[in-house]
């Protein structure tokens, strides 16, 4: 026994081993001396980091031949910091998509998924999102493994609504019948906080567009036709000019920064929220927190039928600078938690996006039977991609940016909706034909 162990860690047998294709037998065999370690780094809120790292304890006892260690950072900007450093870098590692030319799948130390996972066989496991864009090439290539994928949704405490006897008990999916509801609710219970949201660019650009079924900017390409870039119309000043109103009449919170508004919704400070999915398990843990989430709201003037929302969100992503034998155990980690259970346990504590179909279709209905329209909200995605998309913009990240701060400016009534968004428009237009990244 002990000879095979010596002769199963020299290096030219290793080699030879792989190149036969038995890589696996022999990296993770019942002979090998000691478990192959592997590091992950995750920003994620103190409820999903601890469903993460039970997860992962799971896994360590599960086998004895990889062990994972995870390493929390306190937001996904330190994270990020520390991944430009490019020193000691982790195996698996969660960043967040924004759908740019310049996003994280070019990163020069990112290994992409499917070159990580091309020898390991994962049996049970059809991608959720197979035919969506999110951390997929042009190619429909998986680059990162969509595991805190999330869409943003409506949030409402159904106490609050029973409070303020608002007839249906349900946020309307109108934005200005909406309104008429918030109302009622500062007037009876509410005032400190009818609606409050974390998500300002996601809700009042990118999904404004998204669910009214428009589009949203025109991204370079060489079957683009068009002015490529972004071009706010009627529809984005109007929504605008509202959200301002609103703030000035106390009915929106201006949007806060992360956690802000979320830690408030989950005081039961706040009647209406929208945010991310990602909150739905976190919230589902609150003693005397009764919610439920529905879709974000629409205008019927625009589309008579809401369209879905842009997925948003992290995955996890593999890191090169890694030998054979580590980035074999990455892809065996990424394999157990793609199997159905598993996965059907974080799609359920969590509120991210199912990983599999499989996951999603072991959920059974008890788990969304005071969720509101959750099942339907995700439903959704597995019929194919949206009508819309975001596209690829180069310098996505400072575009987001600039509109973060454009919008923030007229929130707080510093210019009206007209000139911020021209501004804005104008300022990632520029960015968008840079040719620099």
């Amino acid at each position: 026994m002990k000879n095979l162990r010596g002769l199963l860690l020299k290096r030219g047998v290793m080699a030879l081993a792989m190149a036969a294709g038995g890589s696996a037998a022999l990296l993770f065999g019942s002979n090998a001396l000691a478990a192959v370690d592997i590091q992950v780094w995750t920003a994620l809120n103190a409820h999903n980091q601890g469903e993460f790292e039970s997860l992962v304890r799971d896994f360590n006892r599960s086998q004895k031949d990889v062990k994972v260690t995870v390493k929390a950072h306190e937001t996904e900007a330190a994270l990020e910091q520390l991944m430009s450093a490019g020193k000691d870098l982790p195996n698996l590692v969660q960043l967040g998509e924004m759908s740019g030319l310049d996003e994280v799948a070019d990163r020069p130390y990112i290994l992409p998924m499917h070159t990580l996972l091309a020898r390991e066989k994962m049996d049970n496991v059809s991608w959720f999102l197979a035919s969506n864009s999110f951390v997929r090439n042009g190619r429909g290539q998986l680059q990162g493994f969509p595991y805190m994928a999330e869409i943003p949704v409506m949030y409402y405490n159904i106490n609050a609504f029973d409070k303020a006897k608002v007839e249906p008990a349900v946020p309307s999916r109108v934005w200005l019948d909406l309104q008429g509801q918030l109302v009622q609710l500062a007037n009876n219970g509410s005032r400190r906080c009818p609606l409050t949201s974390d998500q300002s660019v996601s809700i009042n650009l990118e999904n404004l567009a998204a669910v009214n079924n428009q589009i949203y900017g025109l991204a370079p390409g060489p079957k683009v036709k068009g002015k490529v870039g972004f071009d706010f119309d009627l529809m984005y000043i109007r929504h605008l000019s509202m959200m301002i109103s609103w703030v000035k009449s106390e009915l929106l919170v201006k949007p806060g920064t992360l956690p802000e508004s979320p830690q408030r919704f989950a005081k039961g400070e706040c009647a209406v929220m929208l945010s991310n999915s990602g909150h739905i398990g976190e919230y589902s843990n609150i003693r005397g927190l009764k919610y439920a989430v529905t879709g974000l709201p629409y205008y019927p003037e625009v589309t008579q039928t809401p369209g879905k929302p842009f997925v948003t969100g992290s995955a996890l992503w593999a890191v090169k600078g890694h030998n054979a034998e580590q980035n074999q155990a990455s892809a065996r980690f990424i394999n157990w938690l793609a199997q159905p259970e598993n996965a059907a346990r974080w799609y359920q504590n969590t509120g991210f996006l199912p990983v599999s179909r499989e996951a999603f279709n072991a959920t059974g209905s008890d788990y969304y039977k005071d969720k509101g329209d959750w099942m339907h909200l995700v439903g959704a995605y597995s019929s194919g991609t949206s009508g819309t998309a975001k596209g690829n913009f180069r310098n996505y990240r400072q575009i987001r940016a600039v509109f973060n701060q454009s919008l923030d400016s007229a929130l707080d009534g510093h210019q009206p909706a007209l000139t911020a968004l021209r501004t804005a428009a104008i300022e990632a237009n520029r960015l968008v034909a840079q040719k620099g990244r």
